[in-house]
C-alpha cells in the first residue's frame, strides 16, 4: 500500500510507526516535508539517538505537494498544523486519494463544506483522527448512557488539563502549534477531543458559552484555560454540560462524570476506570483498565480506517462529525472573545 503523509512531527510519526507495524514490508511511505526535521522519536516522544527518520522508514520525500501527490498514493494522512489542514486534504482528495485527517479538522469553517461535498463526489473514505472514540473507558460510557443503565441524562461535567511544555519534549513549546494562534493553536482546539465525545453522547450544543483566556504566565499567543457550558438536549430534555479545558495541571487529570434520573457514571481516563452508581447511590458496576496501552487507541484507529478503505466497514468518524466538534470549539472560542453566549442553531 502507498501512502503519503503531510507532516511528520510527533503524531505523524506515530501513525508511521503503527502502519509500518501492521503492513509490514508492503507499505510504501512517501511525504511532502517543510521542515523536514531529521530527528526520529519514540512512542514516549523523545529522540531516538543517532537515528534518522527517513532513513529508518525508508520514506520518500517530496518538497511540493503536487509532485507528492502525483506518485498516487492510496491514502494521504493529513498531519500538518491544523490551520493547513483544509489546503492539502482538499488537493489530496482531488487527486482520488482516501483521507485521514488529524484532530482538529481545520481552525475555521472555510473550505470544509467544500472539502466534504469534494470526498462525496469522488466517493472516498476520509476519517477524523478522534481516537478516544476507541478507547475502552469511552466506549463503556456510551454504551451504558445508550442502553438508559443510568435513566435519561440530566447533566454532565468532562475535564481535561496537562502541562503544555511537557507535551513533546524534542522542541520548544513556544514553537508548536498548540501554542500560537498562526497555526490554530490554543487549549479549545488542541484539545478538542473532549468536544468530539461529548457530541458523540448528546449532540450539538444549541449554545455554547465559555470563559477564560491566557490566563497564566506560559509564553503563548492563545487561550490556556477555558471554562464552556454546553446547551445539550436529549429526548427533547435540556442536558447542561460542563467542560474545563486547560495547559497546567500537573499531574495531567482527564475524565467526566454523567448525572442521570436513576444513577451516575463517574469515568477516569487518567485512572482508566468506570464506575456506574445506582439510584441508592450503591456502585453498581465497576469496570478497570489497568494496563491499556495508549498506543492501542491508535493501532484501533488506523486498522478502522482501513477497515473503511478496504470496504470493511463506514468512518466510525466522518469529516461531518469533524466539522460538527470543530462548529463547537469556535463557537467556544467565539464566546470566550465576546463574552457573549453563542448560538449553533
Amino acid at each position: 500500500m502507498k501512502v503519503l503523509f503531510v507532516g511528520l512531527g510527533g503524531i505523524g510519526q506515530r501513525h508511521l510507526r503503527n502502519l509500518r507495524a501492521i503492513l509490514g514490508i508492503s507499505l510504501e511511505v512517501h511525504a511532502y516535508r517543510v521542515r523536514g526535521l531529521p530527528q526520529a522519536l519514540t512512542e514516549q516522544l523523545e529522540i531516538e539517538p543517532d537515528t534518522d527518520l527517513e532513513t529508518k522508514y525508508a520514506v520518500r520525500v517530496h518538497h511540493d505537494l503536487d509532485s507528492a501527490l502525483e506518485q498516487r498514493p492510496a491514502a494521504v494522512f493529513v498531519c500538518n498544523p491544523s490551520s493547513l489542514h483544509v489546503p492539502a486534504a482538499m488537493a489530496a482528495a482531488e487527486a482520488g486519494c482516501h483521507l485521514f485527517v488529524e484532530k482538529p479538522l481545520s481552525h475555521s469553517l472555510a473550505g470544509v463544506e467544500a472539502l466534504i461535498q469534494a470526498v462525496q463526489r469522488q466517493g472516498l473514505v476520509a476519517l477524523v483522527g478522534y481516537q478516544l472514540r476507541f478507547h475502552p473507558c469511552l466506549q463503556a460510557v456510551h454504551r451504558q448512557v445508550s442502553q438508559g443503565l443510568i435513566g435519561q441524562p440530566l447533566s454532565a461535567h468532562a475535564q481535561v488539563g496537562e502541562y503544555l511544555p511537557g507535551w513533546h519534549r524534542y522542541e520548544d513549546y513556544r514553537q508548536m502549534y498548540a501554542s500560537r494562534a498562526d497555526l490554530g493553536g490554543g487549549v479549545i482546539l488542541s484539545q478538542i477531543h473532549e468536544m468530539d465525545y461529548l457530541y458523540w453522547m448528546f449532540g450539538l450544543p444549541h449554545r455554547i458559552f465559555t470563559l477564560g483566556g491566557h490566563l497564566s504566565s506560559l509564553e503563548i499567543d492563545v487561550e490556556d484555560v477555558a471554562c464552556s457550558v454546553l446547551d445539550c438536549e436529549v429526548n427533547g430534555r435540556k442536558v447542561p454540560v460542563l467542560l474545563h479545558q486547560d495547559y497546567l495541571q500537573r499531574p495531567p487529570a482527564r475524565g467526566c462524570t454523567i448525572v442521570g434520573e436513576e444513577g451516575k457514571i463517574v469515568m477516569s481516563l487518567s485512572e482508566l476506570k468506570v464506575d456506574r452508581y445506582d439510584s441508592q447511590g450503591r456502585l453498581a458496576q465497576h469496570q478497570s483498565f489497568e494496563g491499556f496501552a495508549r498506543n492501542e487507541l491508535f493501532l484501533a484507529e488506523l486498522r478502522h480506517f482501513l477497515d473503511c478503505i478496504g470496504g470493511h466497514a463506514t468512518p466510525l468518524i466522518s469529516l461531518r462529525d469533524g466539522a460538527q466538534s470543530l462548529r463547537m470549539a469556535l463557537a467556544a472560542k467565539d464566546s470566550l472573545k465576546t463574552g457573549q453566549i453563542v448560538d449553533l442553531g
